[in-house]
């Protein structure tokens, strides 16, 4: 890549080719370019990937929260027997304390 300190780059100069030149000539060395991506392995092209100690961490994490169940089904049933039978109670003032949190959390 070339730099021209004067403000005209190769992408500014006014080229008089036109479209159909401009494709052919892409095509032209695109091809080769694929065409050798295609056939060397990753190791060839020098590509490598490492992960942090903390991604590591974070993927076991992630593989530990996909064996819990999502619902815990039993305390679904707990608070559906207590609706249905009207000894559920709601505590105004820790609900109102949970509500006045998340409002600071989002709105600071």
């Amino acid at each position: 890549m070339t730099v021209d300190l004067n403000g005209i780059g190769n992408g500014q100069l006014n080229n008089q080719k036109t479209n159909a030149d401009r494709s052919q000539a892409s095509q032209k060395t695109a091809q080769p370019a694929v065409e050798q991506a295609r056939t060397q392995t990753p190791a060839a092209r020098g590509e490598n990937v490492s992960l942090s100690k903390q991604a590591k961490e974070l993927k076991q994490l992630d593989q530990k929260l996909e064996s819990y169940p999502e619902v815990d089904d039993s305390r679904v049933e707990e608070i559906r027997a207590a609706l249905a039978d009207g000894s559920y109670k709601v505590d105004a003032e820790k609900l109102a304390q949970k509500m006045l949190e998340m409002d600071q959390s989002i709105f600071g």
